[in-house]
């Protein structure tokens, strides 16, 4: 072996990641690094042994993320996504989220998850409820209302009343607009 492989530091290559770091098991955090935390506004230690539910804006929405992540992991191994999480501050921000299970067996089982606070490219400009912030987050992913439906249990028509909502929030005359205004692209 390389002897300076062997010399390296992984622990303090993790504290250290200029990204928010964490290893978990069943949606508890064993433990952060100092950008995870820094990012939620947090202490480090404070998130330990603490249930990922914490970081989001209701245990709703924790709820239903952990409900969609099991297919997406069952099947491809890992997950990414970009969701309004929540700070200690009580402040919304958008995150970019990146996961993957260290057994494949157990999707919501020990995994390593990064986080990316992409709050300065997309700011939560308009109060939204936990359904309005799940919806657009799958419409930034560029889902349509019907897959939309089919991922999170609603009929077609009702995803197109939140989608017609946010449209209004957000002063979108249409649908790419209003994508175009959540991910912070200004026309």
């Amino acid at each position: 072996m390389d002897t300076a492989l062997h010399d390296i530091d992984y622990e303090t290559i993790f504290m250290e990641a200029p990204v928010g770091m964490c290893i978990s098991d069943n949606r508890v955090i064993l433990s952060a690094n100092a950008a995870l935390a820094t990012m939620f506004g947090y202490h480090r230690m404070e998130l330990a042994g603490k249930s990922f539910s914490m970081l989001y804006p209701t245990q709703d929405e924790f709820k239903r993320t952990g409900d969609r992540i099991i297919p997406i992991m069952n099947a491809k191994g890992r997950y990414s996504d970009e969701r309004i999480m929540l700070r200690a501050s009580g402040e919304l921000f958008w995150c970019h989220v990146t996961g993957h299970a260290l057994n494949a067996n157990q999707p919501l089982g020990r995994g390593i998850w990064t986080f990316e606070d992409v709050s300065e490219k997309r700011p939560v400009t308009a109060e939204l409820t936990a359904r309005e912030r799940e919806i657009a987050a799958l419409l930034v992913e560029g889902k349509t209302s019907k897959v939309i439906a089919r991922d999170v249990n609603l009929s077609p028509r009702t995803v197109e009343m939140h989608r017609a909502r946010l449209m209004k929030k957000f002063s979108a005359a249409t649908s790419s607009e209003l994508v175009h205004k959540l991910v912070g692209v200004h026309l």
